[in-house]
């Protein structure tokens, strides 16, 4: 029988001689490098083609754009204790003041107070319609004679 492991005939390192060559990687490395170029190059192409033509179809900007636009509200109060001091003098002066609404048609604004006065002298204005009913109801009652007393 023959001999199923037969002995190296040396016993120095080497490598296999039928492996990739140099050239031929360098090769490949330089047309990678070319397609990745290329592919680069007709990406920025179509980018600015795509940009251009967006532009163009664009239709100019308003004028009033280039203005800054005003803050929206609520806006912040730069001094609020001021604003709030006259606020509340302009209230005080509508509550606690006389003075004309409409001076052509005579109506005038009076103190609270003195309008709460006039108000508990006076009674609550009733409505004509409820008195020509409440009068028609006790004219009823008289011509019944049962009026309630």
């Amino acid at each position: 029988m023959t001999e199923q492991n037969p002995p190296a005939n040396s016993g120095a390192p080497g490598h296999e001689l039928s492996d990739l060559q140099p050239k031929n990687i360098a090769l490949f490395g330089a047309v990678l490098a070319v397609i990745i170029t290329a592919a680069l190059v007709a990406a920025y192409a179509l980018f600015d083609f795509f940009y251009a033509s967006v532009t163009r179809s664009r239709p100019l900007p308003s004028p009033l754009s280039y203005s800054r636009e005003p803050t929206p509200e609520p806006r912040l109060s730069v001094k609020p204790g001021d604003e709030l001091t006259a606020m509340r003098a302009e209230e005080q002066k509508i509550l606690f003041t006389y003075d004309w609404v409409d001076r052509d048609k005579g109506i005038v604004r009076i103190p609270i107070e003195r309008a709460i006065e006039i108000l508990a002298q006076r009674g609550l204005p009733v409505r004509a319609e409820r008195k020509d009913r409440a009068a028609a109801e006790k004219q009823s009652r008289q011509r019944k004679g049962t009026v309630k007393r």
